[in-house]
């Protein structure tokens, strides 16, 4: 038989966006994949880390996981989920309903245990994946985030014992176990939360920066070619790596930032049969809350405010306020405007937006000088007022206004006294 999976990852359970809960784009998310998993009639749901946003996540964020698992598994009888631990969840925590989660048959790992004698527990890292009929058709390696410690160390002298060689011998050992217990015609099926080389981040999504200054980039030859499928996590943009097909990011259900604005996100339906891949197919998820951007690029203040009056207002069945677009200005300035976000604001008044960030820009002026780096010394040379004046001519043009070089000098009476 074949067996039907579907990869999903980076939840972020619990997350805010520029301060807005997004627990009703979560639950839509939620309800689409119920329904997906229902439709497909799918066996194996893969959830690759970062199912919370924080490692103690809220009450509301913990009901809403567990109340998805048990809906999923209700309309579709059958269904296996196989979940491991991002970098953003409490490895603990999530394994610990493991016992009541059986009855769902469901199965979470977060911590790499060890054995009597100090050696990684291989074996449970090892889920056996089935088909509706209880078969088996594949085995998981099961792999969470892995932390210092985590991964075997060096046996050879001279071998390397970074990080990403760590990791490396994590998935050898744990293929090579696998393989040996596999029976013939069955799959090998990975999971994984880590930063792939080359892998292509969201611009402006601080919440998958790398997390070991680049040091923890792992290159795609770590997963053996004899490995049907890779579904990872971590990396919030749908995306191959290395260029195989059958080694993927599924990305983030929810945008991370402004730069995904026309970005569509996805669920990844795999068919697996005879030990292989037979299909790969990215499933969109359709969005609840937009992103618009106004202007479409900078423009000077009342030109912005003129376009914000286009904005709609709301219709006339409710204001669901958690539906509305996320809204960010970008406006042109040739000076400070401290009155420019009242003055927003204001203008915003009755539309159906929700106001995120403000983003200034400033005209490029000729011959302006290339910024040279100074030392300690140099700084400590340089009066604080001067250094203002300096900054102003160099942002904005011109000569520092008298009311702010006032103020300026009445905050600097007030920190000396």
């Amino acid at each position: 038989m074949a067996l039907r999976l579907i990869h999903t990852a980076d939840w972020h359970l619990g997350q805010t966006f520029f301060g807005y809960d997004r627990e009703a784009e979560h639950e839509a998310f939620l309800g689409f994949l119920t329904d997906l998993l229902a439709e497909r009639e799918a066996d194996v749901l893969l959830i690759a880390g970062d199912v919370f946003d924080v490692t103690n996540p809220s009450a509301g964020a913990q009901r809403r996981f567990y109340r998805f698992l048990r809906e999923a598994n209700r309309l579709n009888p059958g269904l296996q989920i196989v979940v491991i631990a991002g970098n953003h969840d409490s490895a603990i925590r999530l394994e610990a309903p493991n016992p009541l989660l059986e009855e769902l048959n469901t199965s979470i790992v977060g911590i790499v245990r060890r054995t009597d004698s100090g050696e990684i527990d291989l074996a449970s890292l090892v889920v056996p994946l089935r088909n509706r009929a209880g078969g088996r058709e594949a085995l998981c390696l099961a792999v969470p985030f892995l932390r210092q410690g985590d991964y075997p160390a060096a046996e050879e002298e001279g071998e390397p014992d970074s990080y990403v060689a760590g990791i490396g011998r994590m998935y050898r050992r744990l293929y090579a176990y696998a393989a040996a217990r596999r029976a013939p015609g069955e799959a090998i099926v990975a999971l994984g939360h880590l930063h792939a080389t080359g892998a292509e981040l969201s611009d402006d999504d601080r919440s998958e920066r790398m997390i070991m200054g680049g040091l923890e980039s792992v290159s795609a030859d770590t997963f053996d070619t004899g490995i049907a499928y890779t579904a990872l996590g971590h990396i919030h943009k749908a995306q191959r790596v290395g260029g195989r097909e059958a080694v993927r990011y599924a990305g983030s259900p929810l945008p991370m930032s402004f730069s995904e604005k026309n970005y569509r996100h996805q669920v990844i339906a795999v068919t697996i049969e005879a030990g292989q891949v037979a299909a790969i197919e990215p499933i969109e998820i359709p969005r609840v809350a937009d992103l618009i951007r106004v202007p479409g690029s900078p423009l000077p203040p009342e030109e912005v405010l003129s376009c914000l009056a286009a904005l709609p207002e709301p219709d006339g069945g409710g204001a669901d306020e958690s539906r509305w677009p996320y809204l960010e200005i970008r406006v042109l300035l040739t000076e400070p405007d401290p009155t420019f976000r009242h003055r927003v604001e204001e203008a915003l008044v009755g539309k159906a937006v929700r106001l995120t960030s403000i983003i200034p820009s400033y005209p490029e002026r000729e011959g302006q000088e290339a910024v040279k780096p100074l030392s300690y010394n140099d700084l400590r040379k340089i009066a604080p007022l001067d250094m203002l004046r300096h900054t102003f001519a160099a942002k904005y043009g011109g000569e520092l206004p008298e009311e702010i070089e006032t103020l300026f000098n009445e905050i600097m009476r007030e920190v000396t006294l």
